[in-house]
Parts: structure tokens; C-alpha cells; sequence
């Protein structure tokens, strides 16, 4: 594909993006605000006119359009409002101390499924019907079957209580060894479906007669793999990564929760749990755009290996 074409589907891409994150912005504001209960009625004591003062403070005595017109007016300038419970700290405060460790946590744990799961996939499609393709869709099955809430403390269990391997709950700033089992924990299940979606689109790609004429060229195998097949094979991989992007960003709220890691999901969990508005509409936002930014990477990806696609 020529750089121009690239640049102008890049920028036609980014741009389909923009209503999306709009759509969910608004759709996720009515629904937390129209949700039964508010950030105050825990707090069973507070007179009436106290009451009244901190809706006023917070601007939850205005109607729901300004608060909405208000709210996408902050956040057009980055600002996520205060949090209602953690009066401490702003939304963006604590979005800033974890979302490093959540990014660091879902790119590792990207990157490991792919590292892994294209690989056994090339491998279990050029050995078919061997013993190590049983063995490597037989793994596959077992790792899409199995949650994380169930792997991980499996995980911990076995390395860290047993064995004493690694640490199995914690952070320390600057040590790795405490994202080892989650990342393993969080990558498992993606790097299953890439290596069945590697493994089914390569034989396929196999079949093709391009291949065959390679072959018959007198062209070793791993050469027919890796220079003519395994490109048009990756596509389906590629067109995965925008539903493995969302796993991978939802499911680290449980694997955080399992390994006690601070990052972004207890703060969703907690603002859920409290009816905390700002911190629930700031998490969803930042999840929202990690899950459209990971899509919009799969569309370039897509657009580079198949140089025959266009944009209407």
C-alpha cells in the first residue's frame, strides 16, 4: 500500500472513531445518572440541608442536560471532575496513579499472546494431524475454557505458595516479578484464540493455488510459510485484535482484583460500588478509548498487510 493511501485511510479511520467515543460517553452518562441511587445515600446522616448543599456543590441539583452539556465541556478540556468519594483527589488524579500499571499490565500481556499464539499456530498448521498439533489445540482448548478468576489463583497457588517462585499479590515499583502471573494470567485466553485463528487461516492460505505454485517452484516449506502464506494468514489475527483489546481491557479489572495490583479496575469497582459518577464516567471514558485505540491500530495493520482494501 503507498504511504498517501495509508495517510489519507489512517486519518479516515481516526475520524470514525470520534462518534464512537461520543456515543459512548453519552449512552454510559445516562445510564449512571438514571441508575437507581446517588453518591450520598450511603451516608444515612446528613441532614437534609447538608444534603441539599453538597448537590448544589456538585451540581447534581441542575437538570440532567446541563449536567450532561457540563460534563462534555469539562472533559473536552480534560477535565474529569472530582470524585464524589475520594474528595481528595480528582478523576484524572486517579486515573493518572493507575493507569501506567493497567497499560503496562494490557500491553504485556498483548504482546505475549502474539509473541506466543502466532507461532503455535504456524506450528500446529505445518505439522497437522502430529502429535504436537494435538497437543497444541488440545492447550488451546483448555486456555479458552478456563476464566481468569480461575488460572489466576492457579497460578498463584502453584508458583507462588508452593514452589515460591513469584510473588502471587502486591505491587512493587520497579519490580517485574510481580506482573509475571498476571500478565500470563490476562494473556492466556487471547493467545489461545490467535493460535486457533493462526492455525485455521493458514491451512487455508495452504490450499491456495499461489502456494502450490510456490511449492512447485522447488520453495522448502518454511520458506512458503513465512514468505507467501503466513501474510494473507495473519489477516483474521489482525481483524481479532479489536475484540481481543476489549478482553483484554475488561478482564484486567479481575486479574487486578485477583493479584491485588493497584491499578484503574479498583477504582471502577469501587466507583460502581459507591455511585461515585465522576470516577465511573472517567474509567469507562479511558476504557472506552484504550478499546477504540486498539481497534483503530488493528484497521492500519489490516490496511498494510491487504494493500487491495478501500474505503467507500
Amino acid at each position: 500500500m503507498k504511504t498517501p493511501f495509508l495517510l489519507g485511510y489512517a486519518m479516515r479511520r481516526l475520524l470514525g472513531t470520534l462518534p464512537t467515543l461520543f456515543c459512548i460517553v453519552t449512552v454510559s452518562f445516562f445510564i449512571v445518572r438514571l441508575a437507581p441511587g446517588g453518591p450520598f445515600d450511603q451516608e444515612q446522616s446528613i441532614p437534609a440541608p447538608i444534603r441539599a448543599n453538597l448537590d448544589r456543590l456538585y451540581g447534581l441539583d441542575q437538570p440532567l442536560g446541563v449536567q450532561y452539556a457540563h460534563y462534555l465541556k469539562g472533559l473536552l478540556h480534560g477535565d474529569f471532575g472530582p470524585s464524589f468519594k475520594l474528595r481528595d483527589f480528582t478523576v484524572g488524579e486517579l486515573i493518572a496513579q493507575g493507569l501506567p500499571l493497567s497499560s503496562t499490565l494490557g500491553l504485556a500481556a498483548m504482546a505475549l499472546a502474539l509473541l506466543v499464539g502466532i507461532p503455535l499456530g504456524v506450528l500446529a498448521a505445518s505439522r497437522r494431524n502430529s502429535p504436537a498439533d494435538l497437543g497444541i489445540t488440545a492447550a488451546v482448548m483448555l486456555g479458552i475454557a478456563l476464566p481468569g478468576f480461575v488460572t489466576g489463583p492457579l497460578f498463584a497457588l502453584g508458583f507462588g505458595l508452593y514452589w515460591h517462585w513469584l510473588p502471587v499479590a502486591g505491587w512493587e515499583e520497579g519490580s517485574p516479578r510481580y506482573l509475571v502471573l498476571p500478565v500470563i494470567t490476562l494473556a492466556l485466553p487471547v493467545m489461545a484464540y490467535i493460535t486457533r485463528i493462526t492455525r485455521g487461516s493458514l491451512l487455508e492460505v495452504l490450499r491456495a493455488n499461489y502456494v502450490q505454485t510456490a511449492r512447485a517452484r522447488g520453495l522448502g516449506e518454511a520458506r512458503v510459510i513465512w514468505r507467501h502464506a503466513l501474510r494473507p494468514a495473519l489477516l483474521p489475527v489482525v481483524s481479532y485484535l479489536g475484540p481481543a483489546a476489549a478482553y483484554v481491557v475488561t478482564g484486567s479489572l479481575v486479574v487486578e482484583t485477583v493479584f491485588g495490583l493497584p491499578g484503574t479496575g479498583r477504582y471502577l469497582v469501587q466507583g460502581a460500588l459507591n455511585r461515585d459518577y465522576t470516577l465511573v464516567m472517567g474509567m469507562i471514558t479511558v476504557y472506552g478509548a484504550l478499546t477504540v485505540g486498539f481497534n483503530f491500530l488493528a484497521d492500519l495493520i489490516y490496511g498494510w498487510l491487504d494493500p487491495t482494501v478501500r474505503h467507500e
